[in-house]
């Protein structure tokens, strides 16, 4: 069974991105107060200025709408980043030290990072084509501190595990299980990937299948 495939969107006149922009600070502001649970759509449209049909027609749930918030905090941390790009020598040093750096952004505001790291575990196929720009954006994220713009297979690969175990860190840490020092150690082992994966390393493959880093892009 394939997914549903939505219909492309028109672009937004400059009226409705200013419209959106407004009900994302709106969440963001709701999140940041008070985590998942304060952001109640009704809230969301009153804080924004917009009718509730209205919010609803840009975000049809809860989900939806903060998905879209953390796709909207990350292309800030990314236009962050390539202005103040990471110092690392090596590559894995770039993302170890990128991923911090966004981490602890989140940190500054964890009921937002709550908030967010929760709606993207509850999404369901619905959410799919936005949770999908949010792997995305955090693969770019990955790929500007490596400085690769032609990724091998084994390179990609290595860079999914990086995402899941950010992920997996965030919400350790967002649930009190794990401290930031952990969650550094963690961050620095998974990047010595990239390392591994490297054209011309004995750890990098040839091809899909030739060992345990050798899947290709999924």
């Amino acid at each position: 069974m394939t997914a549903e495939v939505r219909p492309a969107s028109p672009p937004l006149t400059e009226r409705q991105e200013a419209r959106r922009r407004r009900i994302l600070h709106a969440s963001a502001q709701l999140a940041g107060r008070g985590g998942f649970d304060a952001v109640q759509m009704r809230e969301v449209a009153e804080a924004a200025g917009v009718a509730l049909g209205t919010l609803y027609r840009y975000f049809p749930s809860k989900i939806h709408l903060l998905v879209a918030t953390m796709q909207d905090q990350l292309d800030h941390m990314h236009t962050t980043l390539r202005k103040r790009p990471p110092a690392g020598e090596s590559a894995s040093e770039r993302v170890a030290e990128t991923l911090m750096r966004a981490f602890r952004a989140l940190q500054r505001e964890p009921h937002l990072a709550d908030a967010m790291v929760r709606a993207l575990t509850f999404a369901d196929r619905s959410v799919s084509p936005e949770v999908d720009t949010v792997s995305r954006q955090t693969t770019a994220i990955i790929l500007d501190a490596m400085g690769l713009e032609h990724p091998t297979p084994q390179q990609l690969s290595a860079v999914r595990v990086i995402e899941h175990t950010w992920h997996s860190a965030l919400i350790t840490w967002l649930s009190g299980r794990a401290s930031i020092a952990q969650v550094k150690i963690d961050i620095e082992t998974v990047c010595r990937l990239i390392d591994l994966t490297a054209p011309g390393t004995s750890g990098a493959g040839t091809g899909a299948g030739t060992g345990p880093g050798g899947a290709g892009p999924a």
